[in-house]
């Protein structure tokens, strides 16, 4: 198959391709990084090996960078993000299953509990679905995908066996001091204070509640917090997407001009799919968010 024909590891019929075009994915990165600083081996191997602390901007646009690649490049451009990023693994110390296994569910979920919280339309049947595509990329960083969660409900049995072993200690905190107040150039302060020092509040506040007691700091109510994630989606999502998408690195713009404008990733494809699927009815937005919780939009 040519580079120009080549729909990538999901393709444009994936849950996976319509979802990680959402802007409320940046909301769920920070979630994603707060859950995984929880597994005190997983984030000692990261503090300890990597230059998480000189150079963790970087770290957060690399992965972000690699979602993109994994989702909207070609299949071979994503085989070699996983080989890299395997490779880091392996220079790290962090490439024990159980640790990967741990970081690639915490992002998943979040991922999921953070987009059907804000009201991207995901039937029950499709956020499973979102949960079994998800075998592909757990296979790229060096998993077993026949051992990795294949649905929601073993999505939530693994949260759920795995609990006892979290913890917050130094490392963690370090994550959570970064993630509350990043360093930035002075000119940049106010930019952080108006709109990150938000973001990272959404995405703490989105935690399931264990995350929250182990941290030790409380979150708002939770309808007030779903309140919160609906109204910021809604926001970002009136963002014309073109806009949006003109960002760096233009991972659905590559991908929009190696397949076709029918290529680009939109919600209402999903609302179609789920009245075929699952019948007639609105979907109901439901996410186990690490602790078999179930959400509806509000209103």
């Amino acid at each position: 198959m040519s580079d120009a024909a080549d729909p990538g590891l999901f393709g444009p019929d994936s849950v996976t391709w319509q979802m990680h075009g959402d802007p409320m994915m940046w909301v769920a990165g920070v979630r994603a990084l707060y859950l995984q600083a929880l597994h005190p081996r997983a984030v000692r191997g990261v503090m300890a090996n990597s230059d998480f602390r000189r150079d963790a901007w970087g770290r957060l646009i690399r992965t972000a960078d690699f979602v993109g690649t994994i989702t909207y490049g070609t299949v071979a451009a994503a085989e070699k993000a996983g080989a890299r990023v395997r490779k880091i693994h392996r220079m790290l110390g962090v490439d024990e299953p159980d640790l990967l296994l741990w970081v690639h569910c915490a992002e998943i979920d979040s991922y999921l509990h953070v987009g059907r919280r804000s009201g991207f339309p995901l039937s029950d049947a499709q956020a499973d679905r979102y949960v079994g595509e998800h075998r592909v990329s757990a296979r790229l960083v060096g998993l077993d995908p026949a051992g990795v969660p294949a649905s929601t409900a073993e999505l939530a049995a693994y949260f759920e066996a795995v609990r006892p072993q979290l913890a917050v200690g130094a490392d963690a905190r370090t994550v959570d001091g970064f993630l509350r107040r990043p360093p930035v150039h002075t000119l940049l302060v106010p930019a952080r204070e108006l709109l990150w020092r938000r973001v990272a509040a959404l995405a703490y506040d989105a935690l399931p509640p264990y995350a929250h007691a182990l941290y030790g700091r409380p979150a708002p109510a939770p309808d007030r917090v779903t309140r919160r994630l609906a109204t910021t989606g809604t926001t970002l999502r009136a963002i014309p997407s073109r806009l949006r998408w003109q960002l760096p690195p233009g991972h659905i713009l590559k991908a929009m001009a190696r397949l076709g404008p029918d290529a680009r990733p939109a919600p209402y494809k999903l609302r179609r799919q789920a009245s075929i699927l699952d019948g007639p009815g609105r979907a109901q937005q439901r996410s186990d968010g690490g602790d078999s919780t179930r959400w509806r939009t509000p209103g």
